[in-house]
């Protein structure tokens, strides 16, 4: 049974309801914190892209992965592991600056796995062959736990 203390919406689902900070996690409740994602945002697929490299140019691949898991929840079933591979190549960045290179690393090379299979099409420009190479490189190199620079979603890496 759920805690009736949890914020949750109408049909039961948690909410996004404790502060984050800048890397997604928690803080205390009532503590100032990053804006975090609405939880029934629906964006087009291209103003998503834009919004997760946004985001994850300004250091925040956490919320860059809220964005694209929203994106994947929405997404056809034909696209649904590109965007769900976007949202972990994000998530796998955010373990790798908190600190945890083991999952990180893992998350990295499940991702690239997921959105290979999308490469030679490059659906809404996403340079995949780029980023599973970018993956799979920082997922098996020494650079894992250094502040590496975040893809790009739309062209170009790192």
């Amino acid at each position: 049974m759920p805690s009736p203390s949890r914020d949750r919406d109408t049909a039961g689902r948690p909410r996004n309801a404790r502060p984050r900070d800048g890397l997604g996690r928690p803080l205390p409740h009532g503590a100032p914190g990053v804006p975090t994602t609405p939880d029934d945002l629906i964006l087009p697929p291209a103003e998503a892209l834009r919004e997760a490299e946004r985001l994850l140019a300004a250091g925040r691949p956490f919320h860059a992965h809220e964005v694209l898991e929203a994106a994947w929840k929405a997404a056809p079933d034909d696209e649904r592991d590109l965007w769900q591979g976007l949202a972990q190549l994000a998530v796998g960045l955010t373990h790798a600056r908190r600190g945890n290179t083991t999952g990180a690393a893992r998350l990295l090379l499940r991702a690239a796995d997921r959105i290979e299979p999308y490469a030679p099409a490059e659906p809404y420009g996403v340079p995949v062959a780029a980023l599973t190479t970018w993956a799979r490189e920082l997922a098996t190199g020494e650079r894992l736990g250094e502040d590496v620079a975040a893809p790009s979603l739309t062209g170009g890496v790192g």
